[in-house]
Parts: structure tokens; C-alpha cells; sequence
């Protein structure tokens, strides 16, 4: 078992690395690749707002949500990526879990994940090191 994953992540790209102890080197075990983040707005929406109908009331509204499509995107990845760890954390794949990930981003692993992958986690940057190399995190830390 190694003691401390380490969770590279974007709104597009995640890497898990393991390492064990300080001085060991990082050693990739899994690549996530979601492409809808990639996407730009206009990719993921239709043209126009939908409407609920206007079955009551005064006739049909449109539907706006404060929610942009990439942003429930990112919201689908990183619960993607929690419920990973989380099943790895089951099966005590890892100790201690270190997350670096852009400010945004990073507030939505936290949001979406359980209290038992919370308190395992030992340190969170806010930073992109998505294009790292293992070498270059293992320094950084």
C-alpha cells in the first residue's frame, strides 16, 4: 500500500500519483481524461434558454440557470474523481491524500467529497500542475 496519493487535477484532466515517505519519487497509477471539460460554453449548450411551459400563471418564463454548462461540467468530473478516491479509500489503496488543483476547482473536490476522504487529505494547494512532470511536484511538495 502506498502512504500518500497525490490528485493533479483540472476541470478537464486529472493524474493520481502515489508516493511513500518524502523522499520517494512520485509513480503515476491513473489517468483521467474528460473531454466534455475541454468544451467551451457554446459547445455544451443549445442557442436559446428553455422554457417551463407556462402550464400556471402567467403564461411560459424562461428557465435561466445560475449554473453554466461548463461549470456542471466541472461539477461531473470532480464528482467523478471523489467517488474514485473514495472507493479506493475502501479498500485502503492510501493513507494520506495530497490535492493540488486550481482555486475553483479545488473547492469543488472539497464540496464533493465525503468526510472520511476529507480528513485524509494532508495538504491542498491551489495551483494548476496539471502539465507537471512527477519530478516537478515530488520538488514542489
Amino acid at each position: 500500500m502506498s502512504n500518500t496519493w497525490v490528485l493533479v487535477a483540472n476541470s478537464s484532466q486529472a493524474k493520481i500519483y502515489a508516493g511513500k515517505g518524502q523522499r520517494g519519487p512520485l509513480t503515476k497509477i491513473k489517468d483521467f481524461d474528460f473531454l466534455k471539460g475541454r468544451l467551451h460554453e457554446g459547445d455544451l449548450v443549445s442557442d436559446s434558454a428553455g422554457s417551463d411551459g407556462g402550464s400556471v400563471g402567467q403564461g411560459r418564463h424562461v428557465l435561466d440557470d445560475k449554473t453554466s454548462a461548463k461549470e456542471q461540467e466541472a461539477i461531473v468530473f470532480a464528482k467523478e474523481l471523489t467517488s474514485y478516491l473514495d472507493k479506493k479509500r475502501n479498500k485502503e489503496a492510501f493513507r494520506r491524500l495530497v490535492i493540488i488543483a486550481p482555486p475553483t476547482f479545488l473547492g469543488l473536490l472539497r464540496k464533493n467529497s465525503n468526510d472520511e476522504i476529507i480528513s485524509m487529505v494532508s495538504q491542498q494547494i491551489d495551483k494548476n500542475f496539471i502539465d507537471k512532470s512527477a519530478e516537478e511536484i515530488h520538488q514542489y511538495l
